[in-house]
């Protein structure tokens, strides 16, 4: 079926059945269903064993099962609780009329699968997609179903070319065809990849159910797989062999399949925890490496700082040195005579020097006068005397310095 339809026959069920959690049921069907074409959701009822009827999604159909080199197409049927992926599925083997349970520890009389993933269900380690493949492992080893003798063929491979549902009618050209649903396409005698025969039932009796003190659940509402059912388990395998017996063999092969379930186990909790701490161990390693790109940026910087200090630190050492030997020659030469401590390049700057020392010499002198005249020292005839003759000698003085600055090319 394609991808879109089935998509769509999901949606219209979940939008019919009122789930707590939608998203993550349509996410873990639809993972299932990605992997297992021959699954198809539905809403359908299902009565639990006190009575209590509820809608459900179920989703049904054949998986894929290899035994001794050929492969199987046995149908199973899961039913999805109200709180799922939360709660384990309630998962069944849907024999047809031509089909048999083969009852074993993991499948009981009335086609009920019980798998230690069921009982030990958590999500998220636990999905719709590891509950298929487990049963694939499973019944490889245990097939829980096989073709109904006939009166001249006893255990031998029984072909389901024309084998449908109970109460619906067969696919042609083999498969399962529910009401309303079109024929699983990649379980036909077209794809040459599967065998459409069960696998026969053996000779031999099988291993009984282990009994113990541990009650597997059962459907919600409605009591345990007890002590007591599973005797009478024991019973009808006991008596499937030749001589009615159980053998060391069956005994063997029991407790063999029982530790392989417990290492399985053990097996997929220890792979999650290495999982788990290998994405811790990623996201440490991915923070570190972000810290020490920071922490070879900041050294960077800091050495780069670092020379431009020691630069800087050079420059001042040269400059404090310099001025100590000038500071030296300096208290060891005599008084230097200030008009001598000044020269020029030419004799034109030196005109100019002159004329601008004796023009500021000029007006002291002026104001001097005026603090005789303030004062009385000199009356105002000779002020003006005197300032007359100045002002004209300032006067020269002035005009000679921006002739000066002219000549020179400097500004006036």
């Amino acid at each position: 079926m394609p991808a879109s339809n089935t998509e769509s026959l999901l949606s219209t069920a979940l939008s019919k059945v009122k789930y707590r959690h939608p998203d993550l049921t349509k996410r873990d069907v639809m993972s299932a269903l990605h992997h297992y074409r021959g699954l198809i959701p539905k809403q359908d009822k299902f009565i639990f064993n006190d009575g209590v009827q509820r809608d459900l999604i179920n989703i049904y159909g054949t998986i894929p099962v290899p035994y001794k080199g050929q492969n199987y197409n046995i149908p199973v049927s899961l039913w999805l609780l109200d709180n799922h992926p939360y709660t384990s599925p309630i998962a069944y083997v849907k024999p047809t009329s031509d089909m048999q349970i083969k009852v074993s520890k993991h499948v009981d009389h009335n086609g009920k699968i019980y798998l230690p993933y069921l009982h030990e269900w958590a999500h998220p380690n636990s999905d719709l997609l590891g509950l298929v493949q487990i049963c694939i492992v499973t019944f490889s080893e245990q097939p829980p179903v096989y073709a109904k003798p006939k009166d001249t063929q006893t255990n031998l491979p029984y072909p389901v070319q024309n084998t449908g549902f109970p109460g619906y009618p067969a696919a042609a050209g083999g498969g399962y065809q529910q009401a309303g649903y079109p024929q699983y396409p990649q379980y036909t005698n077209n794809n040459p990849g599967y065998s459409t025969a069960y696998p026969p039932a053996t000779t031999g009796g099988y291993p009984p159910y282990p009994v113990n003190t541990t009650n597997y659940p059962g459907q919600p509402g409605g009591g345990y797989y007890s002590q007591a059912s599973t005797a009478g388990h024991t019973a009808t395998t006991a008596t499937s062999g030749p001589g009615g017996t159980i053998t060391q063999e069956h005994l063997k092969a029991s407790i063999i399949s029982a530790v392989e379930d417990k290492i399985k186990a053990r097996l997929r909790e220890e792979f999650s925890a290495r999982q788990a701490e290998t994405e811790s161990l990623k996201q440490t390693g991915e923070e570190l490496g972000a810290g020490r790109a920071k922490l070879t940026q900041m050294v960077n910087q800091l050495k780069q700082e670092t020379e431009e200090l020691d630069c800087s630190l050079k420059i001042l050492t040269d400059k404090r040195d310099e001025l100590n030997s000038l500071n030296s020659k300096l208290e060891e030469t005599e008084e230097v005579d200030i008009d001598e401590a000044v020269t020029t390049t030419a004799p034109l700057y030196k005109q100019l020097i002159q004329a601008y020392a004796e023009e500021a010499a000029t007006e002291d002198a002026i104001y001097f006068l005026g603090e005789a005249l303030r004062r009385g020292v000199i009356d105002c005839e000779v002020f003006l005397k005197h300032v007359r003759n100045l002002s004209r000698k300032q006067f020269m003085l002035r005009a000679t310095m921006q002739k000066c600055r002219k000549t020179a090319g400097l500004r006036i």
